[in-house]
């Protein structure tokens, strides 16, 4: 089993920034794409940005040139900087990790509990 801990949610003004992290944590995996995806009120959860082993990456168009997503895959930490938010940022902001049990077939597709993000105007 891959536990995911994210931090860094928050209240922030318009324009502002955050950061957010999530550290896997377990036994004998590897991950191949670690994502952020969010779910506002009344909204089914979508994608926000996701970044593969190799550092690909694929952002919503929403976000694109404000949010930048990094990772450590020695650490199997992911971060997502948050730029210039808006108040349609506002969600809960979940993790996302992908991949295999090392030495196995069996793969993984673990999410974090998720942190709240508000964006006030």
């Amino acid at each position: 089993q891959v536990q995911l801990v994210e931090s860094g949610g928050g209240l922030v003004q318009a324009g502002g920034s955050l950061r957010l992290s999530c550290a896997a944590s377990g036994s004998s995996f590897s991950i191949n794409a670690m994502g952020w995806y969010c779910q506002a009120p009344g909204r089914e959860r979508e994608l926000v940005a996701v970044i593969r082993r190799g550092g690909s990456t694929k952002y919503a168009d929403s976000v694109k040139g404000r949010f930048t997503i990094s990772r450590d895959n020695a650490k199997n930490t992911v971060d997502l900087q948050m730029n210039s938010l808006k108040p349609e940022d506002t969600a809960v902001y979940y993790c996302n990790a992908q991949g295999y049990f090392s030495g196995s077939y069996y793969s993984f597709d673990s999410w974090g509990q998720g942190t709240q993000v508000t964006v006030s105007s």
